[in-house]
C-alpha cells in the first residue's frame, strides 16, 4: 500500500503525519525510533486532503478547541492483539486516564498488563489514539514514545490533574 506524509509543528515538537488512501496510518514523533512503528512513510505530499484535515484537527486540539477527532484511521501495522489495544485506546475519553491494568481488563486479557503496555508503546497513531491517557496503576506517568514531558503536556492540555503531573 502506498503511503504519503507531511510534517507539522506542534507544542510537543515536529510531528510526521502518514496516510493511506483509506485513512491516517501514523503520527510519528520528531525523534521517533524507526523500529517502533515499521511503515514506509512514502513521498512527501503536503497538500494531501486527509493529512491537511488531520493537521487542522490536531491544531484545534492543541489550541483547546477540539476534544474528539473525526479523521478515518487505518491501522496497517501490528498484530491483532496490538490493534485490539489501539482500538481500546480510542474509547478513553478526553480528560480522563486509564491504567494499563484497566486497559488489559477492557480487552479481556486481565493478566496481560505488560503485553498491553508493550502494545501501547507501539501505537502508531499517537495523540489521536490517546496512548498518553494510559498511566501507571499508582497514578504515575510511565513511558511514552514522545517523552514524558510531552505526555504531561498533553494531559495538562486535557485538564487532567494529579500528583504525577506536579513533578
Amino acid at each position: 500500500m502506498t503511503h504519503v506524509h507531511k510534517t507539522m509543528s506542534s507544542p510537543i515538537g515536529e510531528l510526521m503525519l502518514v496516510g493511506s488512501k483509506t485513512g491516517l496510518v501514523a503520527i510519528l514523533w520528531e525523534n521517533d525510533d524507526p523500529l517502533r512503528v515499521r511503515i514506509d512513510i512514502g513521498p512527501k505530499e503536503a497538500r494531501h486532503p486527509m493529512l491537511v484535515e488531520t493537521e487542522r484537527q490536531l491544531n484545534e486540539y492543541f489550541a483547546g478547541r477540539r476534544k474528539e477527532f473525526s479523521v478515518p484511521l487505518d491501522f496497517v501495522t501490528g498484530t491483532p492483539f496490538q490493534q485490539q489495544v489501539w482500538r481500546a485506546l480510542l474509547g478513553i475519553p478526553f480528560g480522563e486516564t486509564r491504567s494499563y491494568s484497566d486497559l488489559a481488563q477492557q480487552v479481556g486479557r486481565p493478566k496481560a498488563v505488560r503485553a498491553v503496555g508493550a502494545a501501547n508503546g507501539k501505537n502508531p497513531i499517537s495523540i489521536i489514539g490517546p496512548c498518553h491517557r494510559v498511566i501507571g496503576s499508582s497514578g504515575k506517568l510511565t513511558g511514552y514514545a514522545g517523552g514524558l514531558a510531552a505526555k504531561a503536556l498533553l494531559l495538562r492540555l486535557e485538564g487532567v490533574k494529579g500528583s504525577a503531573l506536579d513533578k
